[in-house]
């Protein structure tokens, strides 16, 4: 555990994050800044980071080995993995554990509401090839994919999970309208913004927005959301609209849409 994380753990009472890492020092990083920085100053959250090198064996604390069957790479140990992930639990109590690998669920901002509405969670950093397939069966990991793509180690994935997490927590961000509105509510991205100037390289601010009409606007909204949607992400809309059959995209007249 790193000294920075111990302190924060030492004061904080909130919601709990506990990660499993070869570089603790990584942690708390950016989120020691910005919105989450004042949430972990606050206690919102809590940040403790374990060293995963601690439970290492022999002079070099070494915790991965040559993978069975040959090829590249090395292969983080089960026996050692465990090692740190019960002695996180004993401390960590009873938290959901998350294990971010390119083949696990895709990581959605429902997954970030629900994780929000816990406790905390424990995030175990991959690294090498991989860990020990029996290390996951053994404790029924929820493996958790950031997207298509491979990354150097864990760490990065978790701080953008934690990121989305905690700034779900209350008060964490200054009004709960924002997190209705955001991308991905609701299976659908967002919706343009503007604001000053009024115009701006010869391109005005759609005349609803200022209308003062708020019915108006919200339907704009609503419209704008869906087509963007439909035409970026055919995978969001095809969920959204096996939700909503009867919905169809409506295109505001030109003198609404200005």
């Amino acid at each position: 555990m790193s000294a920075s994380s111990d302190r924060q753990a030492d004061r904080q009472e909130g919601w709990q994050a506990h990660i499993i890492t070869l570089f603790p020092d990584m942690f708390p990083g950016p989120l020691g800044t910005s919105l989450s920085g004042r949430a972990l100053e606050t206690g919102t959250w809590a940040c403790q980071a374990h060293d995963l090198r601690a439970f290492g064996t022999g002079p070099h604390r070494t915790v991965d080995d040559t993978p069975a069957g040959g090829g590249a790479g090395m292969v983080l140990r089960a026996d050692i993995a465990s090692a740190a992930l019960t002695e996180t639990r004993n401390q960590a109590g009873d938290l959901p554990v998350l294990l971010p690998s390119p083949r696990g669920e895709p990581f959605t901002q429902k997954m970030a509401a629900d994780l929000a509405l816990g406790k905390g969670g424990v995030f175990m950093c991959n690294r090498f090839e991989g860990v020990d397939e029996r290390f996951i069966e053994a404790h029924d990991l929820r493996e958790v994919s950031m997207g298509d793509y491979i990354l150097s180690g864990g760490e990065m994935a978790v701080f953008a999970m934690l990121d989305a997490i905690i700034r779900l927590l209350p008060g964490v961000m200054g009004s709960s309208a924002s997190h209705d509105e955001e991308s991905f509510t609701d299976d659908l991205l967002e919706y343009p913004h503007y604001t000053r100037p009024a115009s701006w390289q010869g391109r005005d601010i759609p005349a609803i927005l200022t209308s003062g009409n708020h019915g108006e606007i919200a339907a704009w909204r609503r419209a704008r959301a869906q087509e963007i949607t439909a035409a970026r992400r055919p995978d969001l809309w095809a969920r959204f609209i096996a939700r909503n059959p009867a919905a169809a995209l409506k295109k505001p007249d030109d003198e609404k849409s200005g």
